[in-house]
């Protein structure tokens, strides 16, 4: 068994269901702080929602920090007699590896950690600086985790120049696809206003349903931008419509919408609450909004992080691998406001969150493999930038 292999089941058979770590991060310290990581545990949030949270670093000659960024913690694991096996008891099947967390994304925290164990022994004094950057609450409300941690960092100004999250990004076989990017998520509460009343005397009530519905039906065919060569266009979609009394005789009184966009960099946040709500006010109606911003949209360009990724994936399992910033949000948004290189790269994505969740063994050790190497190839242009030899 490798080490790698070894750590994933470790990690795998410590319940963590968000917002709990298990016991996962003094796992994770006992291997770092032998390499000379000075590891900071820092537990945030209400007593009843505690989240725990890693800050590890080790400098390197450089000044310069690659991050590798992740989470603890899991979603819950569904009706446990679905499972074929015990989900926090790591089994091997069909050269697979079941549990829950095998692909999101304790595999992705254990090649982390022993690439990082086997770059200082290749490189005992390198010019590049390693960070981890884990918590607990990524698969929760995420307020007491990697956000809060990016700020500290930035007061303290040590914030990382590269950073990987190990979200599980691949589809067919680890590194097939990375992201170098996200969409932004901005979700709204549209609350109609109307005018209640009997269904049989529609003169004497005002219809929110009614009234809204030409609005609606603009909004869903709006081209809100064309998006660019790394987003697709930004999207809005309704998830939720609730309207009426239960009675069929009743016109209601107010209509409640729940939608969200999805933005590329070519929109902005202030930019579609605008033109959203110039349409409502077109259409003269009577409303409220409550708006959340789930994340910036963020874009880590071609440059010295995506190559140094490029070529490693390339090595290591002879793909040319694809950029995407499709899927949902991550805590990469969070850290991209502050660290101007971040893509995230784990193993295939297909199970993560269903029953009986898994990772083909022969993903494990090229994804450890991916890391190492990018830890070599960044400590390599650090090096060179600096004017050493690696």
């Amino acid at each position: 068994m490798s080490a790698t292999l070894r750590l994933a089941e470790q990690l795998i058979a410590l319940p963590s269901v968000t917002p709990e770590d298990g016991g996962c991060i003094p796992l994770i310290n006992s291997h770092l702080e032998p390499l000379g990581f000075k590891c900071e545990v820092i537990d945030l949030g209400p007593e009843n929602f505690r989240v725990r949270n890693l800050w590890a670093k080790k400098a390197g000659s450089s000044g310069h920090t690659l991050a590798f960024a992740g989470h603890t913690d899991v979603v819950p694991t569904g009706p446990l007699q679905k499972w074929t096996s015990d989900p926090f008891t790591p089994t091997h099947r069909d050269g697979k590896l079941f549990g829950r967390g095998a692909s999101d994304m304790k595999t992705s925290l254990a090649a982390m950690v022993v690439a990082t164990q086997e770059f200082y022994q290749e490189c005992p004094e390198p010019a590049l600086g390693i960070a981890f950057l884990l918590t607990s609450d990524e698969e929760g409300p995420a307020l007491d985790g990697t956000v809060r941690i990016c700020d500290m960092l930035q007061q303290r100004h040590e914030t990382p120049d590269f950073c990987i999250v190990g979200e599980p990004t691949s589809v067919k076989q680890s590194g097939d696809m990375i992201k170098n990017g996200r969409r932004g998520s901005l979700s709204g509460k549209l609350i109609v206003k109307g005018i209640q009343g009997h269904i049989a005397y529609p003169q004497l009530a005002d219809n929110p349903v009614h009234r809204a519905a030409p609005a609606l039906a603009e909004l869903a065919s709006m081209v809100w931008d064309e998006g660019n060569q790394f987003f697709p266009p930004t999207s809005w979609q309704i998830s939720n419509v609730q309207a009426g009394t239960g009675a069929t005789n009743v016109i209601p009184g107010e209509m409640v919408i729940d939608f969200n966009f999805r933005f590329c960099t070519e929109s902005t946040e202030a930019t579609l609450k605008q033109r959203l709500t110039d349409v409502l006010i077109k259409h003269q109606l009577k409303f409220e909004i409550e708006w959340t911003l789930g994340g910036l949209p963020f874009l880590t360009t071609p440059g010295t992080l995506v190559k140094a990724v490029q070529e490693a994936i390339l090595e290591v399992t002879g793909l040319n691998t694809e950029l995407s910033t499709t899927g949902g949000t991550s805590d990469g948004r969070f850290i991209a406001q502050t660290c101007p290189q971040v893509i995230e790269l784990g193993p295939p994505n297909a199970t993560i969150h269903k029953i009986d969740e898994h990772v083909a063994l022969a993903d494990i050790e090229p994804l450890k493999n991916i890391y190492k190497k990018v830890l070599l190839n960044l400590n390599q242009a650090c090096a060179r930038q600096h004017g050493k030899t690696p």
